[in-house]
């Protein structure tokens, strides 16, 4: 692949998975965060069955003893992510919970430390205190309002909840990756996880109303979330990886807060206060601290 192509690439791949967070904004204003979870992953799931259908030789064969624990991943990791994600967007800007979820390099770190028997040094916790007093930043001075609001901190306790089940994601799916490559993993854990949706269906009641009455654009939201932000994304990400090491592509992740942040900006005047951005800077800087050590370990 030329130089250009695989620019090319990475800037679909950042675009499509930073503008999941305003489409998320879009898509709550009819569907509540159940339904819209639940929307999300019927166009994955979709999508992905008709990819291992087409394409089984890229994928490594399930086996039976493995089904239990990769629901429980794919739940956990993936369904509960969203979850989370989308109730706090309720009230958290598509900026915030983007830098929010952005921490998730930090507890990978975290929980490896704890579980993995990883050691944290003192320039990697200087990374992640540094990340994690961005996000406190964020969270209580990052609107122009400095009232504390609880209801809408809760929300961002709830985004920061989908961020440690992401890096939940990663190292307790560390030991499975020695029997499935990462994109077999992916898939099997969102389709099998996504049987976890069936029961909260009945604690969205009027589910079949917003399905039935949503807009044309809440609809296109919803493909975009589920076909672009979910399966190209995620195919993106693995053929970048293919090709180049995890330490040479994180730095294209400290963009997708970036993006977000402007999205939310010109799409609903989300203002951009200076602690916002203070905030911000100190998660990136932090990230790149915590990555640049950890990913020399994964390469």
């Amino acid at each position: 692949m030329k130089n250009w192509q695989f620019q090319t690439m990475m800037l679909v791949m950042v675009i499509v998975w930073a503008m999941a967070f305003p489409f998320i904004k879009i898509s709550l204003e009819e569907l509540s965060f159940i339904t819209l979870t639940i929307l999300r992953f019927l166009v994955v799931c979709i999508a992905f069955l008709i990819l291992l259908i087409l394409k089984k030789n890229l994928f490594s064969k399930l086996q039976k003893k493995d089904i239990l624990p990769i629901f429980l991943l794919g739940f956990f990791g993936v369904m509960v992510y969203h979850f989370g994600l989308n109730y706090g967007e309720q009230l958290v800007s598509p900026g915030a919970a983007s830098l929010i979820i952005a921490t998730i390099p930090v507890f990978i770190l975290i929980l490896a430390t704890i579980f993995l028997k990883e050691k944290v040094g003192p320039i990697k916790l200087f990374g992640i205190l540094l990340a994690l007093a961005g996000v406190v930043i964020i969270s209580l001075w990052g609107k122009e309002n400095t009232n504390i609001d609880f209801e809408y901190l809760f929300a961002a306790f709830a985004v920061l909840i989908a961020a440690i089940m992401g890096a939940f994601y990663t190292v307790a799916g560390k030991k499975l990756l020695s029997r499935y490559n990462a994109l077999s993993l992916t898939v099997y854990a969102m389709l099998l996880g996504c049987f976890g949706l069936i029961p909260f269906a009945f604690l969205s009641p009027n589910i079949v109303e917003e399905v039935t009455t949503m807009s044309t654009t809440v609809l296109g939201s919803v493909i975009f979330l589920g076909l672009f932000s979910s399966v190209i994304g995620y195919v993106v990400w693995y053929v970048a990886l293919e090709i180049k090491s995890a330490s040479d592509i994180s730095a294209y992740l400290y963009a997708i807060p970036v993006v977000a942040t402007i999205a939310s900006y010109f799409l609903f005047g989300d203002e951009i206060t200076l602690m916002f951005i203070l905030g911000g800077i100190l998660v990136i800087i932090g990230l790149a601290i915590v990555n640049k050590k950890w990913n020399q370990k994964i390469d």
